[in-house]
C-alpha cells in the first residue's frame, strides 16, 4: 500500500525536537504542505484537547516524533514523565488518527525498545524477547506501548500506521543541554566549554567500551519520507547506518571536531547503559534505501549549527 505525498497535509507532531524540525524542512522542500503544533497551541498529554486539533486539521498523514526524550540522567532521575507523558502523547494521537480517518501515520520508536543483550545487529524480530536496558526501561516501555497500538489499529481497523525505528540520532536541532542531552549533543556541548574556557580535562560518563550507531538526523528525516511512501506493515522497521563506533572513538572524534586538546577522562563508576547497540538495517536497505552521512561529516554539521545557534542566542543552545 503505497503512499503518494504528492499534494498532501501531514502533521508533525513533534517539530521543533531533533527529528521534528528536520522532517519538517525535508517535507516542505518536496511540497508537502506541513502542519505543526507548539506546546503553548497543544498539549499533547491533553486527550480531550488533542483530538479536537485533529478533527479541525484534517490532515493526511501524521508523523509522531513528540514525545519527552533524554539520556541515561535524565532517563533515571524522571521516570514518571519518561513514562506517562510518552504513553499519554502516543494513545492520543494514534487513537485520534484513527477517528478522524488519517490515511497514514508513522510512529517514531526507539533502539531502546529492544532487548538489553539481544543479538546484534539488532532485528526487529528481537522485539519482546528478552528483559530491557533498565536505564531507560520507562522511555522504553512507553514506546512499545505506542508500537502495539499501532499493530492493534491495524489489525482491527486495517488502520496504515508504521512504526520505524532509528538509530542513536544526533544533528542540528539536539537539545545541547549537558545534563539532559544525549551523548553526542552533551558531549560536544562540555567539550566546546572545556575549549572556551582553557580546561584541561573532561570527564566522560563510562568506560568508553559502549558500541553504538550514531544516525544523521537528516539522513535519518530521508528515510522516514521513504517509508511513509512505501512501507505498509506491522512490524516495526530499523533505520540506521549499521556502522559500529565505541563511545572512546566518538568522544575523540568530536573532541577533534571541537578542537578540544585536552584530556578525557572515562569514569567508569557511572553506567554505560547497554554494552553494545547496532540496529541491523538489512530490511530497510532491501527496499532501496540507505543512509550517506559519514560521522565526521554529520559532527562536522552539527557544530556548526552549535556554533550559529549560541552566536545568535548569546549563550549554549539547550
Amino acid at each position: 500500500m503505497t503512499f503518494d505525498l504528492n499534494g498532501k497535509k501531514i502533521w508533525v507532531a513533534g517539530h521543533r525536537g531533533l527529528v521534528g524540525s528536520a522532517l519538517t524542512l525535508a517535507l516542505a522542500d518536496r511540497g508537502v504542505e506541513v502542519v505543526t503544533a507548539t506546546r503553548e497551541e497543544l498539549d499533547l498529554r491533553d486527550q480531550r484537547a488533542t483530538a479536537e486539533f485533529m478533527a479541525e486539521a484534517n490532515v493526511d498523514g501524521v508523523v509522531i516524533a513528540a514525545g519527552v526524550v533524554g539520556g541515561i540522567k535524565a532517563n533515571t532521575e524522571n521516570p514518571a514523565s519518561f513514562l506517562y507523558d510518552n504513553l499519554a502523547i502516543a494513545a492520543n494521537i494514534i487513537h485520534s488518527a484513527h477517528d478522524t480517518g488519517v490515511a497514514k501515520l508513522l510512529f517514531l520508536g526507539s533502539s531502546c525498545m529492544y532487548p538489553r543483550l539481544a543479538d546484534q545487529p539488532v532485528s526487529e524480530d528481537s522485539l519482546l524477547t528478552g528483559p530491557l536496558e533498565p536505564t531507560n526501561e520507562w522511555y522504553a516501555i512507553a514506546k512499545i506501548s505506542g508500537l502495539k497500538l499501532c499493530q492493534a489499529y491495524r489489525r482491527e481497523f486495517g488502520s496504515d500506521f508504521i512504526v520505524a525505528v532509528p538509530a542513536n540520532l544526533y544533528g542540528p536541532g539536539d537539545n545541547f543541554d549537558k545534563e539532559t542531552g544525549h551523548v553526542v549533543s552533551a558531549l560536544m556541548g562540555r567539550l566546546h566549554d572545556a575549549k572556551v574556557s582553557n580546561i584541561r580535562s573532561v570527564e566522560v560518563w563510562g568506560s568508553g567500551t559502549p558500541v553504538r550507531d550514531f544516525f544523521f538526523v537528516d539522513d535519518c528525516a530521508d528515510g522516514l519520507i521513504h517509508l511513509l511512501q512505501i512501507y505498509s506493515d506491522e512490524a516495526p522497521i530499523n533505520l540506521g547506518t549499521g556502522i559500529e563506533v565505541n563511545i572512546r572513538t566518538l568522544a575523540e572524534e568530536i573532541a577533534q571536531v571541537v578542537g578540544f586538546q585536552g584530556n578525557l577522562v572515562f569514569d567508569t563508576s557511572k553506567p554505560d547503559g547497554m554494552p553494545k547497540k547496532i540496529l541491523h538495517v538489512s530490511r530497510v536497505n532491501g527496499t532501496g534505501w540507505s543512509a550517506t552521512t559519514p560521522l565526521t561529516d554529520g559532527l562536522n554539521a552539527t557544530y556548526e549549527w552549535y556554533l550559529r545557534a549560541i552566536a545568535n542566542s548569546g549563550s549554549a543552545a539547550g
